[in-house]
């Protein structure tokens, strides 16, 4: 494995996580997004990591700046992949947008540049056709609060080239995650095929007004002795990541409880500016969010 320069396509909350642990782990990495605004905004939540680094790894002032120095940014794609060993996919998780730009990535990457896909319910044969380079495409799955849940699930598509996979492998080790290796494409790979239908289930008890937040999480977490429940870690992934997936699945199957739930959303959510845990609220308030508080599991 040969990788020294990373490209990070798309900024927002685990694109920008990927791109700072990369550069954390001592590579260089160009963070691609569509506006300078997005890429403000990735700026600032570069910069709000530093202080997670600091206070949960022990990282010193110098280690966290020299890794924010090994990053640049661009709203250029062509840019931001010129020297590119290996580009991270972590756009939307909208099939139509992913497609459109493995079209545009292929056209503009060099020859050598492995890409892969940090979808979290998506399957790479969807897309490899459109990369162009199908042997050297793969799956790269991180979780979320990259710095602490050190994991990452590699997943080949049938066309995937060995040589390619194994290089991934060390380059997640590289960047001091656990490789989790999948040689068969499965949706949701291993984590999300255990967590997605524990949090679609929890959605869908709020949905049908069964029940609220708080009582679905504090019952969960009696219930197995999780640190979070459900809507906890939706704040985490985030509601816009939540509202693609009960969308995408709405629109596929013509599911109504998917509706509801993608409309719940948006209206309750989205619209108001309740994103999760990176705008201070989304099912809580941050950052002392009520499942915080000792009493929480008493009363």
């Amino acid at each position: 494995m040969n990788y020294k320069n990373i490209t990070v396509a798309g900024s927002g909350v685990l694109g920008s996580q990927i791109a700072y642990q990369t550069a954390f782990n001592g590579f260089n990495v160009s963070v691609y997004d569509i506006t300078d605004d997005a890429l403000e905004m990735a700026k600032d939540r570069v910069i709000k990591l530093k202080e997670n680094y600091k206070k949960d790894l022990g990282a010193t002032d110098e280690q966290v700046d020299q890794a924010f120095n090994r990053m640049s940014f661009y709203s250029d794609l062509t840019q931001a992949t010129a020297d590119a060993d290996l580009v991270i996919e972590a756009i939307p998780e909208v099939v139509k947008i992913k497609i459109d730009f493995y079209h545009e990535l292929g056209k503009v990457a060099p020859e050598k540049t492995i890409f892969a896909t940090n979808s979290s319910t998506l399957l790479p044969s969807q897309f490899a056709e459109a990369t162009g380079r199908p042997e050297q495409f793969l799956a790269l799955h991180f979780a979320n609060e990259i710095w602490k849940n050190n994991t990452a699930e590699v997943m080949k598509h049938p066309g995937t080239n060995m040589d390619v996979f194994n290089d991934v492998v060390e380059f997640a080790r590289a960047i001091g995650m656990v490789p989790l290796q999948l040689h068969k494409e499965q949706p949701g790979y291993i984590l999300n095929s255990l967590l997605v239908p524990l949090l679609e289930a929890a959605q869908q008890l709020l949905v049908k007004e069964v029940s609220d937040p708080d009582t679905i999480d504090k019952t969960w977490m009696i219930g197995t002795g999780a640190p979070l429940g459900p809507f906890a870690i939706l704040d985490v992934v985030g509601i816009r990541t939540a509202y693609n997936i009960s969308s995408g699945k709405a629109e596929a199957t013509g599911n109504e409880d998917f509706k509801k739930l993608a409309e719940l959303l948006k209206t309750e959510y989205i619209d108001k500016g309740k994103l999760g845990r990176e705008t201070g609220e989304g099912f809580y308030k941050y950052p002392n969010p009520a499942f915080a508080n000792p009493s929480f599991l008493k009363s």
